[in-house]
């Protein structure tokens, strides 16, 4: 399971141009505990748009769910997760989603505000030997297409502190990205919902792009 989930990333990765690969399905992250997981709805189909408009990308226009515990987690290189609420991850859930990290995929957490509180203490059961960083602006993530010179934007208010951008290290490679007091998500949703301007939802899109082409270039 593993060799095949390298091997997709290695023939993915070895092609010149992302126009040429085959098309790129990503995740979004079913977890349990009552927390809502499937929040920002038009968030990631968005996001997904302006990649392949603005990256040239051929990602498949909408993310798949995927269950934290399930084996078809490692067909994805990036993996999103959201929400509000409490995240439970069983054991399993909690040794899968650590092998899938450890085999090259990306998580990246967005707080879409009240979700610190739980995820902290769920990825200690992921890597229990492992801290969130914030993560130094001059680190690759903030500079691949589009310069964030400053670090993460700021997008929603929600507590008034600034974003901040987290990650979990392992053996020198990032393989999750924590978004805290931002909401990208949001960023990502139809401006009708929020209305917000779009010079803030370019934004957020630019770094989501980051991050799309951090996960497919590092791993």
């Amino acid at each position: 399971m593993l060799y095949r989930f390298l091997l997709v990333l290695f023939c993915l990765l070895a092609l010149p141009a992302w126009a040429q690969k085959p098309t790129v399905r990503i995740g979004k992250l079913k977890y349990n505990g009552g927390g809502d997981w499937y929040c920002n709805k038009t968030s990631l189909p968005n996001l997904i748009n302006f990649c392949n408009r603005n990256l040239n990308t051929n990602l498949a226009p909408e993310e798949d769910v995927v269950e934290a515990g399930s084996k078809d987690i490692f067909t994805y290189s990036f993996i999103h997760m959201t929400g509000h609420g409490n995240v439970v991850f069983s054991e399993a859930e909690a040794q899968n989603l650590r092998l899938y990290m450890l085999a090259g995929g990306f998580l990246h957490i967005d707080d879409n505000y009240g979700l610190d509180k739980y995820i902290r203490p769920e990825m200690k059961k992921v890597f229990p030997e492992l801290e969130f960083v914030e993560l130094p602006f001059s680190h690759p993530v903030y500079h691949q297409k589009y310069d964030f010179p400053n670090g993460l934007p700021k997008i929603h208010e929600h507590d008034g502190k600034p974003a901040q951008g987290f990650g979990l290290i392992y053996e020198g490679r990032l393989v999750c990205f924590y978004s805290y007091e931002t909401d990208l998500g949001n960023g990502w949703e139809d401006q009708s919902i929020h209305n917000d301007p779009e010079e803030r939802r370019q934004a957020a899109f630019r770094m989501g792009a980051n991050l799309l082409t951090f996960a497919f270039t590092n791993y």
